[in-house]
C-alpha cells in the first residue's frame, strides 16, 4: 500500500532549448520589439524563427519566461506608458498607436500590467507640470517611421514626378 499523503511532486517539464535555436528566437522577439504596433500572429513569429508554431510557443516561453502574446502585450503597454507620460495625446490615441483596436482590451491589459487605469496613469504625470510633446509631432514622427525611404535623388538635382497611374513599389 502507498502511504503518501498529498499530491505527488511535479517534475520540472521545462523543455531545454537547443543553443542553435536561440538566435532564431531572438529574431522573432526582435520582430515583436520592432513591429509591436501592427497585428502579429504566432504563425508569423514561428515562421520568422523557422520552426513550427507549437515548437515556437514552447521554446519562446522556456527561453523568455512568458508567452509570445504576453511579451507583445508588455511591449505595447510599455510604449503606451511612454506616450501617456511624455505626450499630450489621448488614451484612445495611445491605444491605437501601440496596436490595440479595442479601448476596453487596452485599458484592461494596461491596468493588469501597470496597476492603474491608463487615464489615471496619464493624470499622474500631467500633474507634474512637465512640458509634454504635442500629439501632432508624435503622429508625424510615427508616420515617418513607417514610410518607406525616399528614392535616391536625381543626380542633376531635378525633381521628378511619377507618371500618372504608376504604382508605388
Amino acid at each position: 500500500m502507498d502511504n503518501r499523503s498529498g499530491p505527488r511532486p511535479r517534475r520540472d517539464r521545462t523543455p531545454s532549448v537547443p543553443e542553435d535555436l536561440l538566435p532564431h528566437l531572438r529574431r522573432a522577439r526582435d520582430l515583436v520589439d520592432r513591429e509591436y504596433a501592427r497585428p502579429l500572429d504566432v504563425d508569423e513569429l514561428a515562421a520568422t524563427a523557422g520552426v513550427s508554431k507549437y515548437h515556437f510557443l514552447r521554446c519562446f516561453a522556456a527561453t523568455y519566461g512568458r508567452t509570445p502574446a504576453l511579451y507583445l502585450a508588455e511591449r505595447r503597454i510599455e510604449r503606451a506608458q511612454d506616450l501617456l507620460r511624455a505626450t499630450n495625446i489621448t488614451v484612445t490615441e495611445a491605444c491605437m498607436l501601440v496596436g490595440y483596436t479595442s479601448l476596453g482590451s487596452f485599458s484592461r491589459k494596461f491596468t493588469e500590467l501597470v496597476g492603474m487605469p491608463p487615464s489615471a496613469y496619464q493624470a499622474k504625470f500631467a500633474a507634474d507640470g512637465v512640458p509634454r510633446i504635442p500629439g501632432c509631432y508624435v503622429f508625424m514622427h510615427g508616420l515617418s517611421d513607417r514610410r518607406p525611404p525616399d528614392p535616391a535623388p536625381d543626380p542633376d538635382g531635378a525633381i521628378s514626378e511619377k507618371p500618372a497611374g504608376a504604382e508605388r513599389s
